[in-house]
């Protein structure tokens, strides 16, 4: 049974859509917890309410990245994880840390990877006339938001759409897709080679 680790820094939606589907659907693995760097993330609280434990490492607490990462990566190994999921985790993480968990940490990004890398990419979309906006479930390297793709899902841009219109729909399309990413991690059904990411039962990798 694989172990499940998920980062969050406020409320948790896609971190719920994991634990929901991991539960549901019967996976090979259970969530064995939630950590924030937000001690009142409010999706500790639900987190706490399904019996998942939770812990909270607090960013304010630590003079520097380094420190905070080291703290940080003690705390999730005290769970043994398998897989480590970043699920709204608002931090950029240190090289070492992203070494440590190399090939077993993802992370979901609201645009269509390698565009519009970093933040408010919904505005950046729409600024730029782009006619079609979307996510990207990649495995998490030292370079942000560069990881090999794992899975992309598709949303249209329509006409007179807002920066928050926009993010809505394309949250709806990551609660879909996350947890079959995470899945296919936690069944082993990935192959990595030369930073290209396969389904090794052929199963669609692009959400449309």
């Amino acid at each position: 049974m694989k172990r499940i680790v998920i980062l969050i820094s406020g409320r948790g939606s896609n971190m719920e859509a994991i634990a929901r589907a991991c539960a549901a659907e019967g996976w090979p693995a259970t969530v064995a917890a939630v950590v924030s760097n937000r001690p009142d993330a409010a999706g500790l609280a639900w987190a706490a309410a399904q019996g998942i434990a939770t812990a909270a490492v607090d960013h304010k607490a630590w003079p520097d990245r380094e420190s905070f990462d080291a703290e940080l990566a003690r705390v999730i190994d005290a769970f043994s994880p398998d897989v480590v999921v970043l699920a709204g985790f608002m931090r950029i993480l240190t090289p070492g840390f992203t070494r440590r968990y190399e090939g077993r940490m993802v992370n979901v990004h609201p645009s269509l990877l390698p565009a519009f890398t970093g933040l408010h990419t919904h505005r950046r979309a729409i600024e730029a006339g782009c006619k079609v906006a979307g996510l990207t479930v990649h495995f998490v390297t030292a370079e942000l938001d560069h990881g090999p793709i794992i899975a992309q899902a598709v949303v249209p841009v329509l006409l007179g759409d807002s920066e928050e219109s926009l993010s809505q729909r394309v949250l709806a399309r990551e609660h879909v897709l996350y947890p079959r990413a995470v899945r296919w991690l936690v069944e082993d059904r990935l192959d990595v080679r030369e930073g290209i990411v396969t389904h090794r039962d052929g199963e669609s990798q692009l959400l449309t």
